[in-house]
């Protein structure tokens, strides 16, 4: 058996003190930063569905709904179990919708996950501007999502057509380990 070497503990160093500001000279007085309150807005970046990658944030798009399938709640949170303690002593479960749809635009289209509001607003033929949307992982496949950070707002009908053969979700990612040499 290989013998473990201890490193030896870490010795700890105080920085000195840095110096104290000078006094400003004297002069027009500085102007004065705007508070993060009054800071202007940046316009949102809008992108395309077929720029979409893996891992990333931040998305904005305009889309349409091509169609939402209803994912079944799962049966078993409505199940008891063996034990009647645990059951009193848990809060109720929070009964969510997810809805599964197809989006997309002239570039290509991905599956949305819509959660509980966004499910109604999700329909099919609507046009809806996502933003802060993100790109999640699903059993190797990206789907898009938009989170507690993010909006989910219907526009007036667009006049592009969902380009359907283009379909990002079908797509299958492996998450591959690379070493540097």
């Amino acid at each position: 058996m290989a013998s473990r070497s201890r490193a030896a503990p870490r010795q700890a160093t105080y920085a000195p003190k840095p110096a104290p500001a000078p006094a400003p000279a004297p002069g027009p007085p500085p102007t004065p930063t705007p508070s993060p309150a009054v800071m202007e807005k940046r316009k949102p970046v809008f992108t395309k569905v077929d720029r979409l990658q893996p891992g990333t944030s931040g998305h904005n798009l305009t889309v349409k709904v091509v169609n939402s399938k209803d994912v079944p709640m799962n049966a078993r949170v409505n199940r008891p179990t063996s034990s009647s303690k645990a059951v009193l002593s848990r809060p109720p479960a929070r009964v969510s919708r997810i809805s599964e749809c197809l989006i997309g635009d002239e570039t290509g289209s991905i599956i949305f996950t819509a959660r509980n509001e966004q499910v109604d607003i999700m329909k099919a033929g609507a046009t809806v501007i996502l933003r802060n949307a993100k790109i999640d992982m699903f059993k190797g496949t990206m789907r898009l999502a938009v989170d507690k950070w993010g909006r989910v707002e219907v526009t007036e009908p667009a006049s592009f057509e969902v380009k359907e053969d283009n379909n990002l979700s079908l797509v299958e990612y492996e998450l591959v380990n690379v070493t540097e040499e």
